[in-house]
C-alpha cells in the first residue's frame, strides 16, 4: 500500500495489532479475553500526504493513530517513522520522534487546560523539548498563523469560541514544527461554517510546511476535500485504500458504498432518486469478530464464501485496493486477475463472484 507520490514513506504501519485485554476476577488478575480493536493493519503514508480514515464509530480509527504514536502500545507488528523502527522504542528513545508527530484531539475545550493560559499551553511542548529560548516570540508567531491575535496568549480557553480553540490546539502541535500531524476528528465538534475555515487553514498549513496528515473521521463529505487517499476501517481492519476521488466514484466493497451513499445530497428529489445499500443491524462485537470477512452478516452481497475465508486487500486499477469477494465497480477482467492471483485467498471450488 504505497504511499502513493512515489516519494520514500514518512510513515509504514505493517500487520499492527492493538488488543485491548478483559480482566476478571477480585484476587487473581486475569485475562478473559481481547477487544480487536485494531487487528492486522498495513498501510504507508507520504510527506505532505493526507490520508483520511474513515468508519463508523468503535471501528478502530482513533486507537490506530493512538498506537502509531504510541501513546497506547502495539500487540504486534511494526510502525516505522522516518525508516526507523518505533515498535518497542523506549520512552526516552520516542522523544525526539515525538518531536516530529503531534496530535490534534477531537474535543477543542476538554484538550486545554482551563487553568492555563493559551500563551503557557503553546508553550509548554517548547519548555518540555529544551527549546525555551524565546518562547514567547514563537507563542505569537504561531497564534497569527493561525488566524489569532497576539495578544490573545495572555487569555484563558473559556475565553474563545470553539473554532478559535481548535485553532488554539492546532498552533500547539505546529509548535516543534513537526512532519506529521494527527486529526483525531478535529472538525466534528464544530459548526459546518467553522468547520470550512479550520480545513482552509490545515491546508494551508500543509502548503506551508510541507506537514503530512492521518485524518481520522466520519464524515466521508469532510475528509474528501482534505484526503490524497482515503482507508475505510470496519472492526479493527482496513477493508479499502484508494485515491480519494477513485473512492468516491468507485467504490469497490460494499461497506463503503453504503458509507458513501449515506451522505446526505442537498437535492431531495436525487437524494429520493439515488440508490444505495442500507446497512442493517449493527457492527459485530469486537470481542469476537466474525469468522471470514468480518462484514459478511451485514453484507448484502454475502454468500457462503464470505463467511468461511478471509478477504485480502487485493489491489484491482490505480492504487485501489479492497477486501471484498464480490466487490461493485469491477470489469471481469480485473476480477480474474485478482482471484487468480497468489494472493487470492479462492480455491479452486469456489464460486467465482460476479462484477458489478
Amino acid at each position: 500500500m504505497s504511499a502513493g507520490n512515489g516519494a520514500a514513506p514518512l510513515v509504514q504501519v505493517e500487520h499492527l495489532k492493538h488488543y485491548f485485554p478483559i480482566k476478571s476476577g477480585l484476587l487473581v488478575d486475569r485475562t478473559v479475553g481481547n477487544v480487536h480493536a485494531v487487528d492486522d493493519v498495513t498501510f504507508e503514508l507520504g510527506e505532505g500526504e493526507t490520508l483520511g480514515l474513515v468508519g463508523e464509530s468503535g471501528c478502530g480509527k482513533t486507537t490506530l493513530a493512538r498506537t502509531i504514536m504510541r501513546l497506547l502500545e502495539p500487540t504486534d507488528g511494526t510502525i516505522r517513522f522516518g525508516g526507523d523502527d518505533i515498535s518497542s522504542a523506549s520512552q526516552r528513545a520516542l522523544r525526539p520522534v515525538r518531536r516530529e508527530m503531534q496530535l490534534v484531539f477531537q474535543d477543542p475545550f476538554a484538550s486545554l487546560n482551563p487553568r492555563k493560559r493559551v500563551g503557557q499551553i503553546i508553550g509548554a511542548p517548547l519548555k518540555l523539548h529544551g527549546r525555551d529560548g524565546d518562547v514567547g516570540g514563537r507563542v505569537r508567531e504561531l497564534l497569527e498563523r493561525v488566524g489569532l491575535a497576539p495578544e490573545h496568549a495572555s487569555r484563558y480557553p473559556h475565553e474563545f469560541s470553539g473554532g478559535q480553540r481548535q485553532r488554539i490546539g492546532v498552533a500547539r502541535a505546529l509548535a516543534l514544527e513537526p512532519r506529521l500531524i494527527l486529526l483525531d476528528e478535529p472538525v466534528s465538534a464544530l459548526d459546518v461554517s467553522v468547520q470550512a475555515q479550520i480545513i482552509n487553514l490545515l491546508d494551508d498549513l500543509q502548503d506551508d510546511f510541507g506537514l503530512a496528515y492521518l485524518f481520522v473521521a466520519h464524515d466521508l463529505s469532510v475528509v474528501r476535500h482534505v484526503s490524497d487517499r482515503i482507508a475505510v476501517m470496519y472492526l479493527g481492519k482496513i477493508v479499502e485504500l484508494a485515491p480519494a476521488d477513485e473512492l468516491y466514484t468507485k467504490p469497490i466493497m460494499p461497506y463503503t458504498d453504503a458509507l458513501l451513499g449515506a451522505i446526505p445530497i442537498p437535492d431531495p428529489k436525487r437524494n429520493r432518486e439515488r440508490e444505495r445499500i442500507v446497512l442493517e443491524g449493527e457492527p459485530p462485537n469486537p470481542i469476537d469478530p466474525p469468522s471470514g470477512c468480518r462484514f459478511h452478516p451485514r453484507c448484502p452481497r454475502a454468500t457462503e464464501v464470505c463467511a468461511r475465508v478471509e478477504p485480502p486487500l487485493t489491489e484491482y486499477a490505480n492504487g485501489h485496493l479492497a477486501a471484498c469477494h464480490h466487490p461493485l465497480n469491477v470489469s471481469a477482467e480485473e476480477l480474474a486477475a485478482a482471484t487468480k492471483s497468489p494472493a487470492s485467498p479462492l480455491s479452486a471450488g469456489d464460486e467465482l463472484p460476479q462484477p458489478s
